[in-house]
């Protein structure tokens, strides 16, 4: 195995590096204005321009959907090639979307580009990969442990040349967003099937569909994370066609996993970034503060602290890269331990890191003046998303054991 750079890759890195320098990191607080003043105008519910404005330079300047492998849509990146961009991008909330490489659309752009048809593309992914729309992905339930997918109990029912859509789903991230125009929903076809992963389907749902409708946006400790979010939906009878079905009946797994592979390995890489930036900002921060007579930099406990941070940080890229390697190599499906094993270590080395860095900072370090509470909120659910660490433990385990079968 070889993790050394391309010349391709470290080219994209100078030029990722630069426009966040010059670009994303002085916009956060723009952004962050923005939102506060749509929020005291009573809708936070709304895209901000200075958002708007870094899509469009990012894709005038050639760095736009890196995200996307083996296609002519995107870069041609390899897992591994784009491994360090997206490190790059995850070093700020607002990084991402810039290049139009934030989740779930990530997610989403890669199963209609893979599974979808030609008016799918056409319809959906077209305006997805332009930065024109958003999208969703419905899946978890309230009502279930959705942690077991085979336990989703949302129904999509044939009829006609149409099915119908019944259910309760929440955690939809993005779905609150008013450019949110698809979302792919996950639900049971056919519950009789003896084997319980063929019972699920996925199936495109416009957001404009009759009978979607919109509980609530949820906060994650306290916080609504507007113009994005994450939505609790209903779906009453929501009818749509019949060819927005994807792949076919009894084939929702199928997809599953070939979705969520790409989509950890990214909230990983991402995860190495928000690590290395808290990392630079207690080391900053450390430098400048004295405390009992000395810089606290100087502290012991200090030291050892940006000691571990960099030696779990480190550990953490080398494994995300392995797995970026094993999937190009071998393929998602002989990598699931791997991208297993890096969804269980980057956002566990992230909280350390982030949480280091907090104490580093005082009181300040859970204040809004820093970015370092948010980084922790986000990280912290990201020990449940795309599946939570006790299952991805659960499946590490048994496949070590089978190597003694």
């Amino acid at each position: 195995m070889d993790f050394g750079y391309s010349e391709k890759t470290r080219s994209l890195q100078a030029r990722v590096t630069a426009f966040m320098e010059q670009n994303v990191y002085p916009a956060e607080s723009i952004f962050a204005e923005e939102v506060r003043v749509h929020r005291a105008q009573g809708n936070p519910w709304q895209p901000t321009k200075v958002m708007e404005a870094l899509k469009e330079k990012a894709r005038s300047q050639g760095l736009w959907n890196l995200f996307l492998p083996a296609s002519d849509k995107g870069a041609g990146l390899t897992n591994l090639e784009y491994a360090p961009l997206c490190e790059i991008m995850g070093r700020s909330d607002i990084g991402p979307e810039a290049f139009n490489c934030n989740a779930p659309d990530t997610g989403n752009m890669e199963v209609l580009e893979r599974y979808g048809t030609a008016e799918h593309k056409k319809q959906w992914l077209e305006p997805l990969l332009a930065g024109k729309i958003r999208s969703a992905f419905a899946m978890t339930e309230p009502d279930v442990a959705s942690s077991d997918a085979t336990n989703i109990q949302a129904r999509i029912e044939r009829d006609g040349d149409s099915y119908v859509i019944n259910g309760r789903k929440w955690w939809t991230t993005g779905a609150p967003d008013p450019r949110c125009k698809i979302l792919i929903f996950m639900g049971k076809t056919n519950p009789a099937a003896e084997n319980k992963h063929s019972q699920q389907s996925m199936i495109l749902v416009p957001l404009d569909a009759p009978g979607v409708k919109l509980i609530r946006p949820l906060t994650v400790f306290g916080d609504d994370d507007a113009p994005h979010g994450h939505g609790e939906f209903l779906f009453e009878n929501v009818r749509v066609p019949a060819t927005n079905i994807l792949l076919g009946e009894g084939r929702g797994f199928e997809i599953a996993q070939g979705r969520l592979g790409p989509g950890r390995i990214h909230h990983c890489m991402r995860l190495i970034g928000v690590a290395e930036r808290a990392l630079e900002l207690m080391c900053r921060r450390v430098k400048k503060r004295v405390a009992f007579g000395r810089p606290v930099s100087e502290q012991g406990v200090t030291l050892e602290r940006i000691a571990n941070a960099r030696i779990l940080i480190d550990q953490a890229r080398l494994l995300v890269l392995n797995a970026a390697w094993m999937m190009d190599t071998s393929g998602n499906k002989v990598a699931r331990k791997e991208i297993a094993m890096i969804k269980v270590a980057a956002p566990t080395m992230a909280l350390t890191v982030i949480d280091w860095a907090i104490q580093a900072h005082g009181a300040a370090g859970v204040s809004d003046d820093f970015p370092l509470a948010s980084m922790y909120a986000k990280a912290r659910t990201l020990r449940l998303a795309d599946g939570p660490d006790e299952v991805h433990r659960n499946q590490i385990g048994s496949l070590e054991l089978r190597r003694y079968d």
